[in-house]
């Protein structure tokens, strides 16, 4: 049986290397040239175009990981937009999250009405199972599409007021991105800003437990247990050090 081909094959750097990288990337508030420093100071000398080769290559490749192991989707969609300016011009972002806080999908787009909605719907179907209760803010948008889009239609619809502490879990959701856009001093492309915000909310979520309700022992064991998970997935040895 032939054997295929690994992903890594043709890169100067090994495996270890560019799934550090990229991992450092997508979780942290790091730029480039931030990780091009920290992998200097460890001996490795590259530059910041090879790291973003790197997580342009196989941030995809991640993230599809880290969604897939994750716990099934609750029942309820907390749905919210976020406005973005990319290169001075506004675009909408769409993101749809759980009750227990797991980003479902994002979707940037250029308008907030119908159309825009319903595309948002028919995508979060597609990876995600039908909810039992959908929970929005007031623009009349949602329930428009949610009409049009067949198994939707019988779901319960909870409206509440945009300041209302009942959808926090969706505005909540929004705040990584923004502390992100700060970082990257905004987004500018609207294709490469959707492809980022896929692979960043899945890949930040497989490493940012929710400490504050854990032990810090426990919160340890799980860490080494989701660093342990993604080293799998990079076919890389865990170096674990106790």
């Amino acid at each position: 049986m032939k054997k295929s081909k690994s992903p890594y094959y043709g890169f100067r750097f090994p495996a270890a290397v560019i799934s550090c990288a990229v991992r450092w990337y997508y979780r942290f508030n790091l730029s480039l040239r931030d990780i091009e420093e920290l992998l200097l100071e460890r001996g490795v000398s590259v530059s910041y175009e090879s790291v973003r080769n790197w997580c342009d290559r196989f941030g995809a490749q991640f993230a599809c990981r880290a969604k897939a192991a994750r716990a099934r989707p609750g029942s309820t969609w907390h749905l919210d937009e976020l406005f973005v300016k990319l290169r001075g011009e506004p675009y909408v972002l769409w993101r749809a999250v759980d009750e227990h806080g797991t980003e479902l999908d994002v979707l940037l787009q250029k308008r907030r009405d119908n159309a825009a909605a319903k595309s948002f719907f028919k995508r979060v179907l597609r990876s995600a199972p039908v909810p039992q209760k959908i929970v929005t803010d007031q623009l009349r948008s949602y329930p428009a599409a949610k009409a049009e889009v067949p198994e939707l239609a019988s779901v319960k619809h909870i409206f509440v007021k945009a300041a209302a502490r009942v959808n926090n879990r969706a505005e909540n959701s929004h705040l990584p991105t923004r502390r992100r856009e700060r970082q990257m001093q905004g987004f500018r492309d609207p294709r490469r800003t959707q492809a980022f915000l896929e692979r960043f909310g899945p890949i930040r979520q497989h490493f940012a437990l929710p400490r504050h309700r854990m032990k810090a022992a426990y919160h340890r064991e799980q860490l080494k247990a989701r660093l342990q998970a993604w080293c799998g997935w990079a076919s890389v040895q865990f170096a674990n050090a106790n």
